[in-house]
């Protein structure tokens, strides 16, 4: 893809379909796509997480994943089922947590005269909650 289409990106989600081993052998060109392409202001790759999707269809693939994830830079996976709406929102809370503790973190590192309004934070924090994303 061309750098135009990852413009001002703050994070992704990369999918593939565990019914098609195909579609996983092409999670690692994607991510080294995005990589590539697009990184944040401190010069860290955009959070990003993975998605088994049609989880409704075969059994876990946990052990496999954890692995994969963690040597190829991913914040988190999920299996998920777009069929039967299945852990995709959890999905997208676990990266908009990310999204926003980078967004804070280049605040306090690039702005040391700003600050964030506490209470706001805290809500956004309870709010936005999965097991796999830091506690902030």
């Amino acid at each position: 893809m061309t750098r135009v289409y990852y413009r001002e990106a703050v994070g992704a989600l990369v999918v593939f379909d565990v019914t098609r081993a195909s579609t996983f052998d092409a999670v690692q060109k994607w991510k080294d796509d995005l990589d590539s392409k697009v990184t944040m202001n401190h010069g860290k790759p955009v959070p990003a997480v993975l998605l088994a999707n049609k989880s409704d269809q075969v059994a876990s693939q946990q052990p496999k994943l954890d692995s994969f994830c963690k040597e190829n830079g991913f914040i988190s996976w999920f299996e998920t089922s777009a069929k039967e709406n299945t852990n995709i929102e959890e999905a997208a809370r676990c990266l908009v947590q990310h999204i926003l503790a980078n967004e804070e973190n280049t605040v306090i590192d690039n702005e040391p005269g700003s600050f964030i309004l506490t209470e706001y934070a805290a809500n956004t924090k309870d709010y936005f909650s999965c097991n796999s994303c830091p506690k902030l």
